[in-house]
């Protein structure tokens, strides 16, 4: 794949955290460096997150920037190319991909390249149809992986795409496929990530021991191959994992607790104590009467994910908010609880919170 980078015109810094001239300063350094190392595929993925970065901060602060629109492009062209997908990415991006992909779909007079948009808002438009995103995920991560062939991480995507498959649908036969790659003597066990690693070891423990799990019979002749080729290592397994891009120039740990977010303006305080409030009133059977409130509640959650992804409370804040909207049965408080329970249980996947709402999918 050839990475491609676009010229901007860096811009005054702005009042937010996430300064856009920086971010574009940062993603023209990612380029470089990448040009320099012949652009492996951690390169790719590398370029690709700081094209988000920046991407995301001039929708948020300068949209009328004609830059955006080459940013958006950028996003277009290399995430097709490295075969963008929600459920395999980490960057907690979708709804600036929806973006981009949406300009570009519109404007762009190059066929090709609106094919590129139409096929990533397949993927982003997925995220509330698990089922299709699995398959579109293990799609995208072979193609990966047939692009380089020699490379750990795309080896490692394979199997990752269709252990979140498994997480999120509950469809035994993509926990089946992951444990059937794993268990070829090729795959780069050694370097399995802190993300799904441990469980899917321990998976793999209770395929062994065949008492819980429902596992196939192919399942536990994988999994005791797996089981020897990691008792087998040379080294011991350390299930390490690498972060494609350090966003602690676009994000802080904690979206400050003065940045106000949404229609009515809520800080991470004010949507804790709204949503304390309307759960109290739901306690006095208020009912739907409080779904109004309870959406513009999470239109402001939605906003601050969109500027703070990585904040640690953003999980915990699309739980409580989701719980309180399942406690309504309104059209409106069902479209918002749809949106939010997408967005914990595909980006936010590997959280404790995501973990309580797929339960029921979530091996034991």
């Amino acid at each position: 794949m050839v990475a491609v980078v676009a010229v901007l015109t860096p811009a005054a810094r702005a009042t937010l955290e996430a300064d856009p001239s920086v971010l574009y300063a940062q993603m023209k350094a990612a380029y470089d460096k990448a040009s320099a190392a012949q652009w492996d595929f951690v390169d790719q993925e590398l370029y690709l997150s700081t094209i988000f970065n920046a991407g995301r901060a001039y929708s948020l602060q300068r949209p009328d920037d004609p830059a955006l629109r080459e940013l958006e492009t950028l996003t277009v062209q290399i995430g097709a190319g490295l075969h963008y997908d929600p459920l395999i990415n980490h960057d907690a991006a979708v709804w600036y991909v929806r973006e981009a992909a949406v300009w570009v779909s519109r404007n762009s007079s190059d066929p090709a390249l609106v094919a590129d948009a139409n096929g990533l808002l397949d993927r982003v438009n997925s995220e509330d149809n698990p089922q299709n995103l699995a398959r579109l995920a293990d799609e995208d991560a072979q193609a990966n992986a047939a692009t380089y062939p020699a490379d750990v991480d795309t080896r490692l995507q394979t199997v990752e795409a269709n252990w979140r498959a498994w997480v999120l649908t509950g469809d035994r036969s993509w926990r089946s496929l992951a444990f059937q790659k794993a268990a070829q003597q090729d795959f780069p066990l050694a370097h399995l990530p802190t993300t799904y690693g441990p469980e899917f070891v321990r998976a793999v423990e209770l395929a062994q021991a065949g008492t819980t799990g429902d596992f196939t019979q192919g399942d536990r002749t994988n999994a005791n191959i797996i089981a020897e080729r990691l008792k087998n290592l040379t080294s011991p397994l350390i299930i390490a994992s690498v972060t494609s891009m350090p966003h602690d120039k676009y994000l802080t740990t904690l979206a400050p607790a003065d940045e106000y977010f949404g229609q009515m303006g809520y800080s991470i305080l004010g949507i804790e104590n709204e949503l304390k409030h309307i759960n109290f009133m739901l306690d006095y059977n208020y009912g739907n009467r409080e779904a109004a409130q309870t959406v513009l509640v999470a239109q402001s959650i939605d906003d601050m994910h969109k500027v703070y992804p990585r904040d640690r409370d953003m999980p915990m804040l699309l739980l409580s908010c989701l719980t309180t909207l399942q406690r309504m049965d309104s059209d409106d408080a069902k479209a918002a609880a749809a949106h939010l329970r997408s967005i914990l249980t595909v980006e936010y996947q590997d959280s404790p919170e995501a973990r309580k709402v797929l339960t029921p999918t979530t091996p034991s």
